[in-house]
């Protein structure tokens, strides 16, 4: 830490876990992006309600702008145990046709030469449609409120996990990383301190019809969040060691 604040980087502690902290939440965030694009909602409105939400841009964007081989690789070198397949047939499919966001010219969006500016492509739209119906999704309209909460609900309850886990000592730690590194809303306070703001009732009580809805595989509530609820706390500043 004391060599991060003399480069004039922010540090923070993590311990050891596939993506420490920040890519290991980010899993599940492009998760519930990408189910929500099979089960009904377009890239511009994913990325739009997240845009609006306070993020400097939105996941399929950010896949484009980071290059979406990137993610195919290490996916390909992990169990399909290990993430939800489903959520990433478009983005798998995107890649195999040359399609790698902004560097090829072309993946979620289309960039014209020289222009950074990601313009809609009939081309995806019609690659969604045939994986959804493959993956037997039946489509429907999706709200802009549904798409951030789904979202954002995702990455509180795996920062929660990894608190309870142990592999971050402060909840302000897992907020830092976000706000400084992964473009969270400063004015939101990380998700962690938003997951406070709501109040840990509700987020537990949404986690939990998600559960019913989807599934546990992916929407088993914390522990440590229902230890909280329970005892009447916020997370920031009040985990036990």
């Amino acid at each position: 830490l004391g060599l991060a604040k003399k480069i004039k980087k922010i540090g923070v502690v993590s311990g050891v876990c596939f993506g420490f902290i920040g890519n290991r939440m980010l899993q599940g965030y492009a998760r519930e992006a990408g189910l929500c694009m099979m089960e009904g909602a377009t890239p511009e409105q994913i990325d739009k309600a997240m845009f609006d939400f306070g993020m400097p841009m939105g996941p399929m964007a950010m896949g484009d702008m980071a290059g979406l081989d990137i993610s195919y690789m290490i996916r390909q070198a992990r169990s399909e145990e290990d993430y939800e397949a489903n959520a990433f047939k478009v983005h798998d499919r995107l890649v195999e046709m040359d399609r790698k966001g902004q560097k090829t010219g072309a993946g979620f969006y289309k960039y014209e030469p020289g222009n950074r500016t990601p313009l809609p492509d009939e081309t995806v739209t019609n690659i969604i449609e045939e994986e959804a119906k493959k993956a037997g999704f039946k489509r429907r309209s999706i709200s802009d409120k549904e798409i951030v909460e789904r979202c954002v609900l995702a990455l509180i309850n795996e920062g929660a996990n990894i608190l309870d886990e142990g592999i971050a000592v402060r909840s302000s730690d897992i907020d830092v990383v976000y706000v400084n590194g992964y473009g969270f809303p400063r004015y939101r306070g990380g998700p962690m301190q938003y997951a406070d703001f709501l109040g840990l009732d509700k987020v537990l009580e949404r986690i939990s019809y998600y559960n019913k809805e989807h599934g546990s595989r992916w929407w088993t509530p914390s522990p440590l969040i229902k230890k909280q609820v329970k005892k009447k706390k916020v997370f920031k500043l009040e985990i036990e060691a």
